[in-house]
């Protein structure tokens, strides 16, 4: 069972910066490469919404409200992927989830919270 462990999240001022990180444990570097790892967001009343993600080769892929301000990105050694974020609006508060996937198997982390003050 793998176990994802998000960290980074805090309160911000509108324009400013967070990074988080996703942590695996229970699973060998290599393994941690074989899936592809993804970053989403839920805000209260909102379903779930998929922020960024990363494939097993490097391929990144954003949803447009956060294309050019966030980047994700991973380290197959440290088993971590990231989530830089820049020019952080009020709107980007959410609860932000790890996601790491591959066929028939799919974990989450608990969740950081990210709330960005106006």
């Amino acid at each position: 069972q793998v176990q994802l462990v998000e960290s980074g999240g805090g309160l911000v001022q509108s324009g400013g910066s967070l990074r988080l990180s996703c942590a695996a444990s229970e699973i060998t570097p290599i393994r941690f490469s074989f899936y592809a790892m993804g970053w989403y967001r839920q805000a209260p009343g909102k379903q779930r919404e998929l922020v960024a993600s990363i494939t097993q080769g490097g391929s990144t892929n954003y949803a447009d409200s956060v294309k050019g301000r966030f980047a994700i990105s991973r380290d197959n050694a440290k088993k971590t992927v990231y989530l830089e974020m820049n020019s952080l609006k009020p709107e980007d508060t959410a609860v932000y989830y790890c996601n790491a996937k591959k066929p028939k198997a799919d974990y989450w982390g608990q969740g950081t919270q990210v709330t960005v003050s106006s």
